[in-house]
């Protein structure tokens, strides 16, 4: 029996380099940073949520001196895109150079439009969702946006912290200081935003269809390996294992499917080997055939 063909998407068939990838990438830049600029505007700024960044930051200048947001963003997203220039390399350099100069643009180019709400719970989920969509599309354009996360890949290299710890410092002192200028409330919501802005980054740059990784032990490996192949058109691999109590030497499948496919999977082990034990587990993103390619 021959495996189907997977239908691929549009997005495949460009290639890795050259320059429609490097088009889109630019699109897929300037469309985020318009995106988290429409955010902070009509969410973060008129509810003063500073979570987190030079953005952050930039509220709480306002807050203090009255100093437009897009304005305090420039003035330290330059000097911090020039030390990352000097001190990360030219490859890091390039990568951030255009979100840095659009997304202060488009800060300031979007500061009028009106509040949709002034319940800062709201605009603190809200303002972290919009966030987190225009921050995703923008790395997904494997570009950046500079600022903050610029000095914390600094610290990195040069202290030996990893890079987590590095921006939850970056982002913690820009939240304990609205907590002090502003009010410990606003840093509470200001936690919050922070939170729903990672959660949405890593489901725009991982997807949102968790697909499923299922190991299975048993006896009649062989019958399962052919119904995973013929019945359900999935690959799988062989692994090499040995009983912990018995000793004895074992074959583990593992089987990478969808998550509209595990229960057929399932179904399929139990009918054809009912003492079968079966681990199944998340896989935020599978690149490959009958997946996607890396992008």
């Amino acid at each position: 029996m021959q495996p189907k063909q997977h239908k691929r998407r549009i997005i495949d068939y460009i290639p890795l380099s050259g320059p429609v990838r490097h088009t889109l990438d630019t699109l897929m830049i300037v469309i985020g940073s318009l995106i988290t600029a429409l955010a902070f505007n009509m969410f973060l700024v008129p509810n003063h949520i500073a979570s987190g960044g030079v953005s952050g930051l930039s509220i709480i200048v306002q807050s203090i001196f009255g100093i437009e947001p897009a304005y305090t963003q420039w003035a330290l997203n330059i000097p911090l895109f020039a030390a990352g220039f000097l001190l990360l390399g030219r490859d890091y350099a390039i990568r951030s150079l255009l979100g840095t100069v659009v997304l202060p643009l488009f800060v300031f180019m979007t500061k009028d439009l009106p509040v949709p709400t002034t319940d800062p719970l709201l605009a603190s989920l809200y303002g972290g969702i919009g966030v987190g969509v225009g921050l995703g599309i923008v790395f997904r354009g494997r570009g950046s946006t500079g600022g903050l996360s610029t000095l914390a890949q600094i610290i990195q290299k040069y202290s030996g912290l990893s890079l987590s710890v590095c921006v939850v410092l970056m982002d913690g002192t820009v939240i304990a200081l609205a907590g002090f200028v502003l009010s410990p409330e606003k840093a509470l919501y200001a936690l919050i935003g922070l939170y729903i802005t990672g959660k949405i980054i890593d489901a725009i740059e991982l997807g949102f269809n968790y697909t499923k990784v299922a190991y299975i032990i048993a006896e009649n490996t062989e019958a399962i390996s052919d119904a995973v192949l013929s019945q359900l058109d999935r690959g799988l691999t062989k692994l090499n294992a040995r009983g912990g109590y018995t000793g004895d030497d074992r074959t583990v499948l593992m089987v990478v499917v969808g998550q509209s496919e595990v229960t057929r999977l399932k179904t399929l082990v139990q009918t054809l080997d009912p003492t079968a034990f079966v681990i199944i587990t998340n896989a935020h993103e599978v690149l490959g055939e009958g997946f996607k390619r890396t992008t």
